[in-house]
């Protein structure tokens, strides 16, 4: 019975934000230093002849991945809900040569790390399973998605 092991990786970006409607400060345009750790979960390969032989996944492969779907889009990104005024704002901001990112949803930290599951999880290769994700947003604060919570 070959062992099931958990492989993470982990990436850091610089994302600014506004939460439209919000209380408190961050209602305003803001930026975080985005620490994002990925653990993918599978069964280290067996056949020997395999270039990738005791890997679970190639370190490499997961970084393509990740950052083809997120580092390299978010990173010195600005995000907003596009289904807020601040769409207004960010087309400003696009006309100004700005790098802006419309989403569909409050772009909290929660609401990212779901994203970047659903994004991650459709490029991996069918024997590998995304098992967690965690989004630092500051030094103290951060969110966390777990494939077992959403079964």
């Amino acid at each position: 019975m070959m062992s099931k092991i958990r492989i993470t990786k982990q990436f850091s970006f610089e994302t600014g934000h506004a939460l439209y409607g919000y209380d408190g400060k961050c209602k305003n345009v803001h930026g975080h230093s985005y620490k994002l750790s990925v653990t993918v979960i599978g069964t280290p390969i067996s056949d020997s002849n395999n270039v990738k032989f005791g890997m679970v996944i190639d370190f490499s492969d997961l970084k393509k991945i990740v950052r083809e779907e997120i580092v390299d889009v978010f990173d010195h990104a600005t995000v907003f809900n596009k289904n807020t005024p601040h769409v207004e704002l960010a087309e400003e901001l696009k006309n100004r040569g700005h790098h802006v990112i419309l989403v569909n949803y409050q772009p909290t930290s929660e609401n990212m790390v779901i994203d970047f599951a659903k994004k991650i999880q459709d490029r991996l290769p069918n024997n590998i399973q995304l098992h967690s994700l965690k989004l630092q947003e500051t030094e103290s604060s951060f969110a966390e998605w777990y494939a077992s919570d959403n079964m």
